[in-house]
């Protein structure tokens, strides 16, 4: 078995917290629409709106706020007030300026595997929120290279890996998402390692694959390491 000699993090909810900001700003959508919609019923309409819209606008916090404001016309057939549309672009923009708040084990963790591996950081979404989350955590300079995409996929993880002359058989990719993090990255022919997060996207959530060789699941990142000397072993 090929030795690990990379070690690649997803961001969001795997370093940092951020899928809770997006539920926080769903809840104030909803009582902003209110007199217009069960809440329930918004959020079933705002996701298909997130699913039609993620291939145009791409993974993020300015792709949901469109696909807020175009469910809000929606459900109003149009007779949106111009104030809600107004609270909706400001709700984006609160997201946009909310502080960063590290995952338990986070620094410890990257930190400590920083002197042994190559280290990598492998996100999707928009380019300067991710910079500037990046750029607010104070990991950065922890990090040897900084890989922002719009999608994960095997072609996307096997390009990354070659692109640093590295071979995907000899990396780990860890993150909070079966579908972007872990699966692709197996199907690449690398490791997949999944750490659950409380909360998380529901266009994110794929089957375990369960009983492969090269996946492993932890409970938070405080676990890593020793996971690592296992996989070694």
């Amino acid at each position: 078995m090929p030795t690990i000699t990379t070690v690649a993090f997803d961001a969001d909810d795997t370093l940092w917290h951020n899928e809770r900001f997006f539920r926080l700003t769903q809840e104030r959508f909803a009582a902003l629409l209110e007199d217009f919609a069960d809440p329930s019923h918004l959020d079933e309409r705002l996701l298909d709106a997130e699913r039609r819209n993620v291939g145009r606008y791409g993974f993020g916090i300015k792709g949901f706020t469109l696909s807020m404001i175009e469910t809000a016309i929606e459900v109003t057939e149009e007779r949106v007030p111009a104030s809600v549309i107004r609270e909706i672009i400001a709700a984006g923009q609160d997201m946009l300026a909310h502080p960063i708040e590290l995952l338990p084990h986070a620094r410890e963790t990257v930190t400590s595997l920083s002197s042994r591996y190559r280290i990598l950081l492998v996100t999707k979404g928009d380019l300067l929120d991710q910079e500037r989350k990046l750029a607010q955590s104070g990991l950065g300079d922890l990090f040897d290279a900084v890989e922002i995409v719009s999608q994960k996929t095997p072609e996307v993880y096997d390009a990354i890996f070659r692109r640093h002359g590295v071979a995907a058989g000899s990396a780990v990719m860890v993150g909070n998402s079966m579908k972007s993090d872990v699966v692709p990255m197996i199907e690449a022919g690398g490791w997949g390692v999944y750490v659950p997060h409380g909360l998380t996207w529901a266009l994110e959530h794929a089957d375990a694959p369960e009983g492969h060789p090269r996946f492993r699941e932890i409970a938070d990142l405080g676990a890593l390491p020793d996971l690592l000397e296992e996989i070694a072993a």
